[in-house]
């Protein structure tokens, strides 16, 4: 008995040593919503149960370890998965949010990996909805996706209130450096109430002849009783893409309700009777520190040529959910 009891103690020490040496975080969001949606489609009107009403549901795993001389290494592992279902987001991905190792030291950090890219990282900065809920911009702001592959990534250290970051794509193409390459950039001022931000992405495509390019400026000013948002985007590229985003948002603290609204256009360029606007509201209340309700609603109105987020061409989105979201 006195042999057991040694055992499972020294167990216990070395167990715990280990783990604080390579202090691993186990976290994750699970976010289940009812979503109304009607998008001016032949189909008629719909509603869902969702997941990732106002975050995508995840399970990640993230650690650091110190290696001495100012220097770490970090991993990050992020699954998405549909609450609704039990299956794995982004396209069955086993760690479709991202999947990274990095080191990190006096010079910044680097990291190597699949992982968000610059149009992501600014947009969650910038709009009062994130990047989910019934009104965030992307619904209109960006012409592809959130994440790239193959990344490499290059942080600076916080030089006063100004940070960048480059990330770099590979297109792991033979005989073609630039097919499918993705190349990024962030600049960032943060001081006090004051948030400004510019982000510039560029996608190769498939043979590296073309491409699309989105650039967004923007920034925040927190007043304290509320919180300003502003944002402007030049898309172009792909063909005869050429569009500009603008956004204008706000975000109303008070209690454990918080209030959002904002107004987006979308101005083609290129294709005449193409243009789009969307009007957002939502409401969050915090039940705790870790869980939320949430409602959102969103009309998205669409020229005669244009068919955003709509089932035909001039017809008219509108996107209402509830839901609850808990963090862990």
């Amino acid at each position: 008995m006195k042999r057991i009891t040694l055992v499972a103690a020294l167990l216990a020490v070395f167990g715990g040593t280990a783990y604080a040496q390579s202090n691993v975080v186990i976290y994750g969001i699970v976010d289940a919503n009812i979503n109304y949606e009607d998008n001016g489609g032949p189909a008629g009107s719909v509603v869902r149960l969702d997941s990732g009403g106002q975050s995508g549901s995840r399970l990640g795993f993230r650690g650091t370890e110190d290696l001495g001389g100012g220097l770490s290494a970090s991993f990050l592992l992020e699954n998405g998965f549909n609450v609704d279902t039990g299956t794995m987001a982004q396209g069955g991905l086993l760690f479709g949010r991202q999947a990274w190792v990095g080191l990190n030291g006096g010079f910044g950090s680097v990291k190597m990996g699949r992982q968000n890219n610059a149009i992501f990282n600014t947009l969650i900065a910038l709009d009062p909805f994130g990047v989910a809920l019934a009104g965030d911009s992307s619904r209109l702001f960006t012409p592809y996706g959130y994440r790239q592959n193959n990344t490499l990534t290059y942080t600076t250290p916080n030089l006063g209130p100004v940070s960048a970051q480059v990330l770099y794509g590979f297109g792991e193409t033979a005989g073609n450096t630039s097919a499918n390459r993705q190349i990024g950039l962030t600049a960032t001022y943060a001081s006090g109430p004051v948030l400004l931000t510019l982000a510039h992405h560029k996608a190769e495509n498939a043979t590296g002849t073309d491409d699309a390019k989105t650039t967004i400026v923007g920034g925040t000013y927190d007043f304290a009783v509320a919180k300003a948002h502003l944002a402007y985007a030049v898309n172009k590229g792909v063909g005869a893409l050429d569009t500009r985003d603008a956004m204008v948002g706000v975000t109303v603290p008070f209690g454990k309700t918080t209030l959002l609204a904002s107004y987006i256009r979308k101005d083609d360029r290129a294709v005449a009777n193409s243009d789009a606007n969307q009007i957002a509201v939502g409401v969050s209340y915090e039940l705790s520190k870790r869980t939320n309700f949430y409602s959102s609603y969103s009309r998205l109105s669409n020229d005669s040529l244009a068919s955003y987020s709509a089932g035909a061409k001039g017809a008219t989105d509108k996107l209402f959910n509830v839901g609850i979201r808990h963090k862990f």
